[in-house]
């Protein structure tokens, strides 16, 4: 009996309008703060001067990621407040966990930020933030793998311990690589945000309001509320870098929404036939770590065939392509945003629809970023890419600003 009054007490209905009032509060407080941290970055020196492989122009500041943070505190001490969300606070510790966690990758980021760290303490410190997740109960639980007749696997601790780590570490890292051009890294983060919040809302509605499913909805809302009030600072031509402080906090974040998320889904509740809602948190994670893993992957075969070493810079990046075959600065990230979207939303979709309805829609939505994609080639006659500067005869005929990556 005891049982049953527990979770009663756990449906509370989905918190539609406490949601948003959550996302908008870290919107509105990141987009002030980041005006003071950038005058703050100025002041004190956190400024990314222009080096030889990047072709921005004037010193700009840093440690945009310092405003994302305030805003992820404000939000998240609104949310621990208002009634219909405090209850997430009673049976999760996945919030206050990101506070902590967020607070210990802010000043290893800040830190780098200023007067830079060598690779492996800034690994160091993302272990130890993940540590924080792992050790306030954001942890995988659990894994589903469709192949073999497999089906769910139940981690145990150490398991458990060791897939919350990799992954953790592996998106922070990730979301860091990515940060390359103004916009990038804050868009990818609100389109996955915003993808996760919708799956979490999807999860609250299927299973009454259980505030088991808060977390991944809170921190998801509080996330895309954050980039977005970012975003106006840092789209081009940025004002602020968020540096490695802003792209880390991120990092962990969309790590913990897509923890929180696929820890209380179980076969039990869905059963094998709904695989794809099963998978849908593996698909989020994807769909974070696909540009910057295949980034990564070219970037390796090309240095590697032309004799260098694997980690030497160089301007042929992903992004850099796209500006190398027509687009202009805006439209690369644009259609990099099209391409996750695509991914992070075709999961998050599951939830709502059957898995065929929605894959046609994404096959139809890959098709169309097939032809955004490559319609610059489809135009231009002379078939020599232009490098990174805009035609002589056009207004924005200025060299193009990337970010301090």
């Amino acid at each position: 009996m005891s049982e049953l009054l527990a979770l009663a007490d756990r449906g509370a209905g989905v918190p539609l309008r406490e949601l948003a009032l959550v996302g908008l509060t870290a919107t509105i407080t990141t987009f002030f703060c980041t005006g003071g941290v950038r005058m703050f970055a100025t002041r004190v020196g956190a400024v990314a001067y222009p080096r030889e492989r990047d072709v921005h122009l004037q010193p700009t500041p840093r440690m945009g990621g310092l405003g994302m943070y305030f805003g992820v505190c404000a939000a998240i001490f609104l949310a621990s407040q208002l009634p219909a969300l405090t209850r997430g606070f009673v049976y999760s510790s996945g919030m206050p966990a990101v506070v902590v966690a967020g607070g210990i990758i802010m000043v290893v980021g800040l830190i780098d930020d200023k007067w830079g760290l060598d690779a492996l303490t800034k690994f160091a410190g993302q272990v130890t933030a993940a540590s924080v997740l792992v050790t306030m109960g954001v942890a995988w639980s659990m894994i589903y793998i469709p192949f073999g007749g497999v089906g769910t696997i139940v981690l145990d601790q150490m398991s458990s311990i060791l897939v919350t780590l990799a992954l953790t570490v592996s998106i922070v890292n990730a979301m860091n690589f990515v940060d390359g051009l103004d916009g990038l890294a804050a868009g990818l983060g609100l389109i996955t945000a915003a993808a996760i919040c919708i799956f979490s809302i999807g999860l609250l509605r299927s299973h009454g309001g259980d505030v088991l499913y808060y977390p991944p909805a809170v921190i998801s809302v509080v996330l895309a509320g954050a980039c977005l009030g970012f975003l106006p600072h840092n789209f081009h031509r940025a004002r602020i870098f968020m540096g490695d402080s802003g792209s880390m906090l991120i990092g962990l974040m969309l790590a913990a929404a897509s923890t929180t998320a696929a820890g209380p889904i179980s076969q039990s509740s869905y059963g094998a036939k709904d695989m794809f809602v099963l998978l849908s948190p593996f698909l989020l994670v994807i769909a974070v770590l696909l540009v910057p893993a295949l980034d990564a992957l070219l970037a390796i075969i090309r240095r590697t065939r032309a004799g260098r070493s694997p980690f030497s810079p160089d301007k042929m990046h992903l992004h850099h392509r796209l500006l190398q075959i027509g687009h202009s600065h805006r439209k690369a990230v644009l259609i990099i945003y099209l391409w996750v979207a695509i991914i992070a939303f075709g999961a998050a979709s599951t939830i709502f629809f059957e898995p065929r309805y929605a894959g046609a829609v994404v096959v139809g939505a890959i098709g169309i970023a097939i032809v955004a994609t490559v319609i610059p080639l489809l135009r231009r006659e002379d078939p020599d890419p232009v490098l990174v500067t805009a035609p002589d005869s056009s207004p924005a005929a200025e060299p193009v600003v990337y970010d301090e990556k």
